[in-house]
């Protein structure tokens, strides 16, 4: 079975671990992981790792993501996505909000924002989930952390019974909580939000679209190491005989080489990935090696 990535388009009601499950029964391998997770009511591009492509994932867990949601007006929720509890009600502000002053209200989470991640997250507090102290209970407060916003835009905007659905698109960093998005748009607007769909459709370079279910993957959908780093960090090529040297754990010279940060080793005369290296001081670091039986 080939090491690299895949790309795989999670549906409805399915976790990411069911996900992971679905791929290593699909290419009959146990070593499949990911990069971020989806929760069971979200939908879209889950990245897996397949074999030594699973080490590889520490490079792209840090990518900007796309998304596509639908943010709901009128009512904020205890996890701030429609499996919680209704909190408060719509209040007579929402039948004399206009659609120019929702697609206003979206500008000031735009670029660099400081965002309270939701209740119900997976962020640890003392080696124990947010959700599970939520869950039983226990007060949670989280802090605020730096996210961008780099793309937020209201796409269309339906009017119900006692509600606003507004499609959002948004690119963001990674790390961004597109529920706690949709509860604060909600709060400063005065009438409270919560999301009722997410869709992932990109994690850095690569797109949902085309990509198969996971019961679905089959092993010409995995892409190499080589295809996959070459398009999240900058490539070096090494010539034979340092592609040995690499391959035995020994420094090559690296001036000239791009600086801080990851590189793409590729051998000039295959393309497969060597390793991942980074510069310092005049010489080659390895981050991380792939043997030729994975290459």
């Amino acid at each position: 079975m080939a090491s690299g990535i895949v790309l795989v388009d999670k549906p409805l009601g399915l976790s990411s671990h069911s996900a992971v499950s679905g791929v290593r029964k699909a290419l009959g391998t146990k070593k499949v992981g990911h990069a971020g997770t989806l929760d069971p009511a979200a939908t879209g591009l889950l990245v897996m790792g397949v074999n030594a492509g699973t080490r590889l994932l520490t490079y792209l867990v840090g990518l900007d993501k796309s998304y596509t949601a639908t943010m709901r007006l009128g009512y904020e929720t205890t996890t701030d996505d429609a499996e919680g509890d209704r909190v408060g009600e719509s209040s007579e502000t929402l039948e004399t909000l206009t659609d120019d002053e929702i697609r206003s209200a979206v500008g000031p989470f735009r670029g660099d924002i400081e965002q309270v991640p939701s209740t119900f997250s997976a962020i640890k507090i003392d080696g124990k989930r947010a959700y599970d102290l939520a869950r039983a209970g226990q007060e949670v407060e989280l802090k605020s952390r730096a996210v961008t916003i780099s793309r937020l835009e209201a796409s269309s905007i339906t009017r119900g019974d006692g509600f606003i659905d507004v499609e959002l698109v948004v690119d963001c960093s990674s790390g961004t909580y597109i529920r706690a998005l949709a509860r604060d748009i909600g709060r400063h607007l005065g009438v409270g939000g919560h999301l009722v769909a997410l869709r992932r459709t990109r994690v850095g370079p690569f797109g949902v679209e085309g990509s198969p279910l996971p019961q679905d993957v089959q092993e010409e959908h995995v892409m190499s190491l080589a295809e996959v780093a070459s398009q999240v960090m900058p490539v070096v090529s090494l010539a034979a005989q340092e592609v040995i040297d690499i391959s035995h754990g020994r420094p090559i010279r690296a001036e000239g080489w791009p600086a801080p940060g990851p590189l793409a080793a590729l051998a000039e005369e295959s393309g497969a990935l060597v390793a991942i290296l980074e510069a310092s001081g005049g010489r080659s670091r390895i981050l991380m090696g792939v043997p030729d039986s994975e290459r």
